[in-house]
């Protein structure tokens, strides 16, 4: 019994200090979250703005799930006034957003209604909340919500998701986003801190506030700071903006390195003015268009893989019809490229109109795989897109694949025999004809896959060719007629030039500055960058 005893009394002992422990947890809970009430929701549906952006701001210090639930339902205009009674009403059925209980919705029931204002300041609080999410992707899209949004009613929720913040990455972007909300504070040592935090910013949001704190500021000190804090985000700014235009340059050239690479062919090696190849580009996109189409319908588990399968059908796609009309037209027309230039806008018409009569007259659209979606940011105003960069690394693949077929393949060598000296090559046994065809072939082919990586950044219709036909016969005059590496050269230089002087001049006056240019440099070198070689130099 006594054994008993004593087993009792430290069961006993064991469970009312467990009875405490308890206690104390729920106390510290308490004091920390509460449960929404009935008159929170109330002040934060009804009244002027002043007055519920306040009682929100109230609710936010020690928001729970229901007053998360509650800001949700406001945003999506869910929420219905019967009365003194806020109803949460979702699929026709009424909610309380303190008690989460089912509620009859009255039929006079009203909405509530929200103004820009109260939407903007429901969209931030629930960013902070989001600041908690299990997801960094979530966490990361709140942080860059609330680097304009923050102010010092929000901080005791950023204070407790920076401390609790696992990704040092992350907890730095947040780090900023509490120096935006310290920045608003009426202490002028916390103003002072926030302005040296801001320092090291690289986002375009923290110049605007910045800016907008300077206007209002009073303190010498803190405005000091501010000063200097706003230099050099400027500097870091302009930094990312030069790195930006840099790619965008790149990212434009490599477009029209691929755009210009099968009319250096055409063109530059077999001397035909080709008007219709924008069309032949054409054909490729929309040949990628119907292959999404197929994996739509019959493999839609494996549509991020239909661009892989778009890029072999886009080349023969085109290659085809480049063949079909260098044997039916572009044949009887070999030196003389007037008439080629005729013959081919009337061509370069009839595949318009023949795709509008199939596909119809509107741009279809042509996804991106996910693979290719989102992008790499580099600085807090750079970022890269995914589908930019395929296309530059697939416009290297393509440069170096033509490279490597004309120079140490037997087509190769025939293209380039045949088109130095046709006569000889003929002699020595090789099929002229034949050879032209393969090399047209070839050229409309190199446009299709341009089509096909066109696809992915812009609209697909029968007008796609028109943008860059023109352009992609400035690249090939300037790169010197013939030349694989001056139409490199041309490209880049084309597409950096045009970017950087958009940033200075505008979209308009770039391409007039640029079109000049271009025009004094073949007036000072009419061969171009490179000199110019094959047929058409002999003839």
């Amino acid at each position: 019994m006594t054994a008993l005893a004593g087993y009792l009394s430290f069961f006993w002992c064991h469970l009312m200090l467990l009875r405490h422990l308890l206690f104390f947890a729920t106390f510290f809970i308490a004091i920390n979250v509460h449960a929404l009430t009935a008159e929170e929701a109330k002040s934060i549906s009804i009244g002027d703005s002043d007055a519920r952006v306040e009682a929100l701001n109230k609710a936010m210090v020690s928001a729970d799930d229901k007053t998360a639930a509650f800001l949700q339902a406001l945003s999506d205009d869910a929420v219905k006034l019967a009365g003194d009674k806020v109803i949460i009403v979702r699929d026709g059925k009424g909610m309380d957003p303190s008690t989460g209980t089912e509620v009859p919705v009255p039929e006079g029931a009203e909405d509530v209604m929200n103004n820009n204002r109260m939407r903007g300041e429901l969209d931030s609080a629930l960013a902070a909340l989001k600041l908690f999410s299990k997801d960094e992707t979530i966490r990361i899209a709140a942080i860059k919500q609330l680097q304009s949004d923050a102010d010092e009613s929000k901080l005791p929720l950023i204070e407790k998701a920076f401390a609790a913040e696992p990704n040092p990455q992350i907890k730095a972007q947040l780090g900023l986003v509490r120096a935006a909300a310290l920045l608003n504070s009426s202490d002028k040592a916390k103003r002072l801190e926030a302005a040296k935090l801001l320092v090291s910013s690289t986002q375009a949001n923290t110049k605007t506030v910045l800016l907008a704190r300077l206007q209002t500021e009073t303190e010498p000190d803190v405005k000091a700071a501010l000063n200097t804090s706003l230099r050099q985000v400027e500097s870091a700014l302009a930094w990312g903006d030069r790195l930006g235009a840099l790619f965008s340059g790149i990212s434009l050239g490599s477009i029209l390195l691929l755009v210009a690479l099968g009319l250096a062919i055409t063109y530059g090696l077999m001397g035909v003015i080709n008007m219709a190849h924008g069309e032949l580009m054409m054909i490729g996109a929309y040949a990628t268009y119907v292959v999404q189409g197929l994996f739509q319908k019959y493999l839609p588990g494996a549509f991020d893989w239909y661009l892989l399968a778009s890029v072999p059908v886009a080349f023969l796609a085109s290659a085809l019809m480049g063949a079909a009309l260098e044997r039916s037209v572009i044949r009887f027309l070999y030196g003389r490229p007037l008439e080629t230039l005729l013959a081919t806008w009337g061509i370069s018409l009839m595949l318009m109109q023949l795709v509008r009569s199939v596909f119809g007259a509107q741009n279809v659209g042509v996804e991106n795989p996910s693979w290719m979606s989102g992008g790499v940011q580099v600085l807090g105003n750079l970022s890269l897109p995914y589908n930019r960069l395929v296309i530059i690394g697939f416009a290297v693949f393509v440069l170096a694949a033509v490279a490597w077929l004309i120079g140490r393949t037997r087509l190769g060598l025939f293209v380039r025999g045949v088109t130095q000296n046709r006569p000889i090559a003929a002699c020595m046994g090789v099929n002229t004809a034949r050879i032209d065809t393969y090399a047209f072939a070839l050229g409309s082919g190199i446009a299709g896959l341009a089509g096909c990586a066109l696809s992915q950044v812009g609209n697909v219709g029968p007008d796609l060719g028109q943008g860059y036909i023109v352009d992609s016969f400035m690249v090939v005059v300037l790169g010197g007629v013939g030349q694989l590496a001056g139409t490199v050269y041309a490209a880049l230089g084309l597409g950096v030039l045009n970017k950087f002087l958009e940033g200075w001049a505008g979209a308009v006056l770039a391409k007039i500055a640029v079109l000049v240019l271009i025009i004094i440099f073949i007036q000072k070198r009419p061969q171009g960058i490179f000199a110019m070689k094959g047929r058409s130099a002999e003839a």
